[in-house]
């Protein structure tokens, strides 16, 4: 602001909120391109089932199968992408109460445990895939073993990219992980 009188600049109010545009990095990886697919795919399917059970009022049979089917291969494609972008669930609570060598210890723990249970879960949907290879569909004639191989897929993905999590928090002592979920007043003090 100008004060015409004066000829001085008068000074801009101080905001409680600032806000600053931030740079988006938007990254494409081979996870989110067949999720993207399997869920376009789906979509097309269910409106396919709608537009001939409502419209046409003559529905197709394999449409609620399939699409069913597809649901299963989305929510472990999926998973395979939350796990990348390290956006699963949590409750965060515990490590910010506790020291940072002990929140860090936590964190390493919880990554070590979920790397165990996606190998687990990647080790079984191999024995599903093998064990459904005899059983068909209900209403097209295609083995089961091609909806589970879906599922191992995704579990095969979730496995790789929870390895690659352990291997980079790992390399720096868990303290990038820490500092991500931290209370902002333990990670000054941490860091001075």
């Amino acid at each position: 602001m100008h004060d015409r009188a004066s000829g001085s600049v008068a000074a801009e109010p101080k905001r409680l909120i600032e806000v600053a545009d931030e740079t988006i990095v938007i990254e494409h990886h081979f996870e989110d391109w067949l999720a993207f697919a399997v869920f376009w795919a789906l979509a097309g399917i269910v409106f396919l089932q709608f537009f001939t059970r409502y419209v046409l009022n003559d529905s197709l049979a394999w449409t609620e199968e399939i699409a069913r089917y597809g649901l299963m291969a989305l929510t472990f494609l999926g998973g395979a992408v939350v796990t990348r972008r390290n956006n699963h669930i949590a409750v965060a609570l515990l490590p910010n109460l506790l020291p940072p060598a002990c929140g860090r210890a936590l964190l390493a723990a919880v990554d070590i445990a979920t790397f165990g249970f996606l190998g687990l879960l990647a080790y079984f949907s191999v024995l599903i895939v093998e064990r459904m290879q005899y059983q068909r569909m209900t209403v097209i004639d295609l083995p089961m073993s091609i909806v589970y191989g879906a599922v191992a897929v995704g579990c095969f993905l979730m496995f790789g990219r929870q390895a690659l999590k352990v291997w980079r928090n790992a390399r720096d002592g868990w303290r990038a992980a820490y500092s991500l979920i931290a209370a902002p007043t333990e990670t000054a003090s941490a860091s001075s």
